[in-house]
């Protein structure tokens, strides 16, 4: 059964590399992940956990766990990669019922294109609202998590490679 989503956030960035060079520092979870793994403000000073299978998320197929606690509230999310092109496309999405309080199901990925000696990056979620009592936090919370989670890959991205510009979609 396909997961409606129908909240979208995207952020694109022209960066001073190539989309081999760019696909090989996203594709690594470990790196695109890393700012679920620090205390934030967005997620109110805690962080997450990654936990890769042996397929190490670079592999269509392959799950990625994250796991962690906000305010004392267990959070869990699952995620497995639906599409990998290299060197230009890399998606992901939830399986089962994420355990989160702002957002539910979600699609995230990224493309890449080559500009020349450049790469446009441009990377994506789209989401859901999740269910029960938290639905409420989702319409408050939701956009503003969607846009720190985009914006931070893009960041990190960013930080890795001399970026010429970045565009921020509303």
């Amino acid at each position: 059964m396909e997961t409606t989503r129908p909240h979208r956030y995207e952020t694109l960035a022209l960066l001073d590399a190539s989309a081999p060079a760019v696909f090989e520092q996203l594709d690594d979870h470990t790196r695109l992940s890393a700012h679920m793994e620090k205390s934030s403000w967005m997620m109110l000073g805690s962080r997450m956990d990654v936990h890769l299978d042996a397929g190490r998320g670079r592999q269509i197929g392959s799950q990625i766990r994250l796991v962690g606690r906000l305010l004392g509230i267990p959070i869990a999310v699952e995620q497995a990669i639906t599409e990998r092109t290299p060197p230009t496309r890399k998606v992901w999405e939830t399986i089962g019922t994420p355990r989160l309080l702002v957002i539910g199901p979600y699609r995230m990925g990224f493309d890449i294109t080559p500009t020349g000696r450049n790469a446009r990056l441009r990377v994506f979620i789209e989401y859901a609202l999740p269910r029960g009592f938290t639905r409420v936090l989702g319409l408050l919370l939701g956009p503003a998590y969607a846009r720190w989670c985009v914006r931070r890959m893009v960041q990190d991205a960013f930080s890795r490679f001399s970026a010429a510009e970045v565009t921020k979609q509303p």
